[in-house]
């Protein structure tokens, strides 16, 4: 990183430029992972986190994207950019495009088996995205795959580039000439690294450096289990074809499956250390290199002058865009019961406070209509004279508040639901005021008449709030009429008041 950039500030016509450029960057940070996530931390071992995710475009393939983008590929002439991608890199190549060349075409090939989530993602960052049938991870010289064809839409045309990060060497250079760097300088005592493989990119970059310049690291690639399905990573089986030279830049394999993959992920990411399903895949692999070697008795072979074994594993994306996969590859087990689950399809529409007219406070005058929700028993007790009942079947003066009782409040808003929308044509030119027992049942029923589009307001702690003034007041406070009658309670004197009316706000 420059050192007159020491506050990490990016001005100027420049800016976007400078903060993608990892030379203008802090080193990238390596954490080293809590003891409850190193399981042979007692064997000596300290293992590190390299934060790829912490990357301007949250994702490792940033730097494959930047530095194929920087390359003579892309000219004054090239107008689109196309490649077949699951995500992260067509997303940083989009990102990229933008900042160095001001492209805003660029299009996604993709499986049609990618998660709507991933999708919906892409198209927020302006992609042009077309779906592929077939295998997810196709053979780039399948003709009937999304890779060939990105190649082949961009043949003769030089307004079209394919990058082409399956085959383009700038991918795994980019490591080379950035991550591979970082990682002696941050540690230098560095005896183990672990990377996934998917295009092979980023284990090719870093191993490769690591061999030239320290060749007593061992290199650690992770594939993932046959059959399983693991976001970027591939199949021993379906690297075959990748070009890169990748066998040269390991030293060791290892294969992991999908739910090792996630529960790490989301094990990290509760400690703080937040990244994708690709990161618990790649300390998993790690976990099973380190546990070989302990059965083994050969851990010793990788420890350093101070008696330890420093490794290092790639942390490559954040979990966000996975979210749904956590919870179908993980069981019950791993997360808290959502508690009033039953409220998910109930109260769905808007509150507003200015809805609420407190009833200490509320002006009287003339002219309002009235809602009242209470029992038809307890409004025939007292009632304000212009008030129309309109009881509902499960509310009494013994209901408890909706917002207190999710199965009250379910019930509550089903029935306003069916009752509003049989009565809308009477509702629909007034101004309601809405009145229940202590305002609750009246706010959520304010809730439902707005979202139907009738000018209705509440009132907060309903009836019993109304009485408590009245009883405050006195009886020779409001002396007009028409009068209504509430009956004393205990001790209290019976009152008279004139009728309750709007206030200015409605």
């Amino acid at each position: 990183m420059s050192q007159t950039n020491h506050l990490n500030v990016f001005a100027g016509e420049s800016s976007l430029r400078d903060y993608y450029d990892p030379d203008k960057q802090p080193p990238l940070p390596l954490v080293e992972v809590p003891r409850k996530l190193n399981p042979y931390y007692d064997d000596g071992v300290r293992i590190y986190a390299k934060m790829m995710s912490a990357l301007p475009a949250n994702n490792v393939k940033a730097l494959p994207a930047l530095n194929m983008l920087q390359s003579s590929q892309v000219t004054p002439k090239t107008k689109t950019i196309v490649e077949y991608s699951s995500g992260s890199t067509v997303i940083s190549l989009s990102i990229i495009a933008r900042v160095l060349h001001n492209l805003d075409d660029t299009r996604a090939f993709l499986s049609n088996k990618t998660a709507w989530a991933k999708l919906q993602m892409m198209r927020f960052f302006g992609l042009d995205i077309t779906l592929f049938g077939g295998p997810s991870q196709p053979e780039p010289d399948d003709v009937r795959g999304g890779i060939f064809r990105a190649e082949r839409q961009a043949q003769g045309n030089e307004e079209v580039v394919n990058l082409n990060q399956y085959t383009n060497d700038l991918n795994w250079g980019a490591h080379v000439r950035w991550t591979g760097p970082q990682l002696l300088k941050q540690l230098p005592q560095m005896n183990v690294f672990c990377a996934g493989m998917g295009t092979a990119g980023t284990m090719t970059g870093i191993g490769t450096y690591l061999k030239q310049e320290k060749p007593s690291i061992v290199r650690v690639g992770v594939c993932t289990k046959a059959g399983e399905r693991v976001p970027g990573p591939r199949s021993h089986a379906l690297l075959a074809p990748v070009k890169f030279p990748w066998k040269e830049a390991i030293d060791s394999v290892q294969e992991v499956g999908g739910e090792d993959s996630y529960r790490l992920s989301m094990m990290l990411s509760r400690e703080g250390l937040i990244c994708g399903p690709s990161s618990g895949f790649n300390l998993q692999g790690l976990y099973d290199f380190l546990a070989e070697k302990k059965k083994q008795g050969s851990l010793d072979d990788l420890r350093g002058e101070d008696g330890l074994i420093h490794s290092v594993f790639i942390c490559c994306d954040l979990p966000y865009q996975y979210l749904d996969d956590y919870f179908t590859k993980l069981g019950p087990e791993y997360f808290h019961e959502l508690k009033n689950k039953n409220l998910l399809d109930v109260d769905l529409y808007r509150y507003d406070e200015a809805w609420e007219v407190d009833a200490a406070t509320l002006d009287l005058h003339s002219g309002l209509s009235i809602l009242d929700l209470r029992t038809f028993l307890d409004f025939n007790k007292c009632h304000l004279p212009t008030a129309t009942n309109l009881p509902l079947e499960i509310v009494d003066s013994a209901t408890p508040s909706p917002f207190f009782d999710s199965e009250t409040l379910k019930k509550v808003w089903t029935e306003l639901e069916l009752v509003v929308d049989k009565r809308l044509a009477s509702f629909s030119d007034k101004n309601l005021l809405i009145v229940c027992y202590d305002g609750d049942v009246s706010r959520v029923a304010t809730s439902v008449l707005r979202q139907k589009g009738v000018n209705a307001s509440s009132v907060k702690h309903g009836m019993r709030g109304l009485e408590a003034r009245l009883y405050a007041a006195g009886n020779d406070v409001l002396v007009a009429s028409p009068i209504v009658h509430f009956p004393g309670y205990g001790s209290q004197p019976s009152v008279k008041f004139e009728p309750l009316v709007s206030v200015a706000a409605l």
